[in-house]
């Protein structure tokens, strides 16, 4: 398939359309390049800021500049202005991103559900357009995220302080298992993520 910006775009609306915020916020950052030249998408999803509570919304608590950096991230890339969210729990929520499925459509209701990686949709969808995948931070959705060509993920909620993590290695999901001793979880995600970007890829290709 003949890649264009347009193609680019078209497939990121309609598989982040219903999403606006989701037990958090969506910001998806585009670095565009030349027309032939596919974008990077940076996907950060935030868990429990409504709009209300990210600056970048000019909601009632803008003035009080409480989300600088995700401020920052928004100006500088993609925002979603007219998009909903189809399902506002976790796991669901999730696996409609994943999918682009309504929950009675991909059958996760609760937090319970999972999504088998041949229905990882998303990243399977970026990789036939040659884009190099990653999902680090929280999963969620109990199976293997092997549709991702790297992952690096806490088991179910995750810990706050000195996170494990589940990583792709020789062993068999989910036995590979690192531990970020003396690092709260949001840090040890941003190293782990800026380590992935710096040195992880392969960076003749775009990354998703």
């Amino acid at each position: 398939m003949a890649f264009t910006k347009k193609k680019a775009e078209d497939f990121i609306f309609r598989a982040l359309t219903s999403i606006k915020v989701i037990g958090g916020l969506l910001t998806v950052s585009i670095a565009l390049g030349e027309e032939k030249a596919p974008p990077n998408v940076l996907f950060i999803m935030s868990d429990d800021h409504t709009t209300q509570a990210v600056g970048a919304y000019g909601s009632r608590l803008a003035k009080l500049n409480p989300t600088p950096n995700i401020d920052r991230l928004a100006k500088g890339g993609m925002r979603f202005d007219r998009v909903f969210c189809n399902n506002s729990i976790c796991t669901p929520s999730r696996a409609s991103i994943i999918t682009g499925q309504y929950s009675q459509t991909n059958g996760v209701l609760d937090l319970g559900g999972n999504i088998p990686p041949e229905r990882q949709f998303l990243p399977l969808e970026m990789k036939k357009l040659g884009y190099e995948t990653a999902m680090i931070g929280k999963w969620h959705l109990k199976q293997e995220p092997k549709a991702f060509d790297y992952y690096c993920v806490v088991p179910g909620q995750g810990k706050y302080h000195n996170p494990d993590f589940r990583v792709r290695g020789d062993q068999p999901w989910p036995k590979n298992v690192i531990t970020k001793t003396g690092r709260h979880s949001s840090d040890a995600i941003t190293d782990i993520s800026l380590a992935w970007l710096e040195s992880g890829r392969d960076k003749t290709k775009p990354f998703f």
